[in-house]
């Protein structure tokens, strides 16, 4: 195999890998709001219109296991939890942004967006 197919396969499979984490439902969103602040779970929940809270607890354990939400208990009373971005999903911020202004120039938006 050429140099130049390995390389190929190498950006084949990172893409897989990243679309594989961005691509689910409801991540780019959690991300999205993350990026403006840490929050906790009920400000995620009021943020995202539409999302369950199970589903919404899924996405941020999944998060947390690949590395781009970092979660901390606060003390109580109550006990709290605060989700954040980590440094390595803060680089993505770049590569969202042109996805998002490449959107609004190609694709049709939704009303009630």
């Amino acid at each position: 195999m050429t140099d130049e197919g390995r390389d190929a396969r190498r950006c084949d499979a990172a893409l897989r890998g990243a679309f594989g984490i961005l691509g689910k439902r409801w991540n780019g969103m959690i991300i999205s709001v993350l990026m403006e602040s840490p929050a906790g779970f009920g400000t995620l929940r009021r943020a995202i219109d539409g999302i369950s809270d199970s589903v919404l607890s899924d996405r941020l354990a999944e998060l947390t296991r690949v590395g781009l939400v970092s979660r901390t208990v606060t003390e109580g009373p109550p006990v709290g939890v605060r989700y954040e971005l980590t440094e390595t999903a803060r680089e993505l911020q770049p590569a969202l942004d042109s996805l998002s202004a490449w959107a609004v120039r190609n694709l049709p938006i939704p009303q009630h967006a």
